[in-house]
């Protein structure tokens, strides 16, 4: 069965802006909403993003992700079988992708979706196309890496792919965009702030790595609203935890801070 890596969402209270910095820098382009007082929906041509207005008790930054599958009963059934005590819960039907939202054995919320569910729109319905910049990763961080990373292979079938000697992480893919699953360990974040686990950070590849530098600094200039999240102390040592996955050569920011890992 094939499984698809089609859909990540970011929680923002500047979702506009937000939307405005992935459209100028890697080139995403924005579906026709209509509900554009809601959510921005962008696009790389072949993953869907959401940029969502935070709300009350709603974390804010790089929040979920979503599969896109030939048969949710499939995947069911799989669950039933082999991680029983993860569940399925369809969506409101105002939602562009989720029509079912599940999660993994710990406890990372992602969406499921498939090809005739009835409230796909927006950006997941107009079609594939070819661009420069693209995503290329996401990364979660588990307390037990190598069991996340079988109940990905197991339940959906990505494909794990190899990796330098001694690198911790695994790298699995739809063939085309890759989940990263890498350690979580407290003390990593010795000297920074800790919070609860979360979605890591968003990973892009791009056409020429100096190019897509001096675009940056371009775009920083001329409107700084645009410019990544200053780093500080602190922030400098999540980048270098960034750093640790191999999907990237260069590590930045958005302008609220989600981590972003480009090659």
């Amino acid at each position: 069965m094939r499984t698809q890596i089609k859909h990540l969402a970011i929680i923002s209270d500047n979702y506009t802006l937000l939307s405005r910095f992935y459209e100028a820098l890697f080139g995403m382009k924005s579906g026709k909403s209509p509900r554009p007082e809601s959510a921005v929906a962008i696009g790389d041509g072949y993953v869907g993003m959401n940029i969502i207005p935070q709300k009350l008790g709603r974390q804010a930054g790089l929040e979920h992700f979503g599969f896109e599958v030939e048969s949710v009963d499939e995947i069911d059934a799989r669950l039933r079988e082999k991680y029983p005590s993860v569940k399925l819960v369809r969506r409101p039907t105002n939602r562009p992708f989720a029509g079912i939202s599940t999660h993994d054995p710990e406890g990372y919320v992602f969406d499921l979706s498939q090809q005739q569910m009835a409230n796909r729109a927006e950006i997941y319905v107009e079609g594939e196309w070819k661009q420069p910049r693209t995503v290329s990763h996401f990364a979660l961080r588990a307390l037990d890496p190598e069991r996340l990373a079988k109940f990905y292979r197991e339940v959906y079938e990505l494909k794990e792919t190899e990796k330098p000697a001694g690198d911790p992480n695994h790298y699995l893919t739809d063939g085309r965009v890759t989940l990263v699953v890498m350690p979580w360990n407290i003390s990593d974040y010795d000297g920074a702030g800790i919070e609860p686990r979360h979605m890591d950070h968003i990973g892009f590849k791009v056409e020429d790595l100096e190019a897509f530098k001096k675009d940056l600094a371009a775009l920083a200039r001329r409107n700084p609203a645009l410019s990544p999240k200053p780093a500080g102390a602190e922030g400098e040592i999540r980048l270098k935890l960034l750093a640790k996955c191999h999907g990237g050569a260069f590590q930045t920011a958005d302008p609220d801070g989600v981590p972003i890992d480009v090659a």
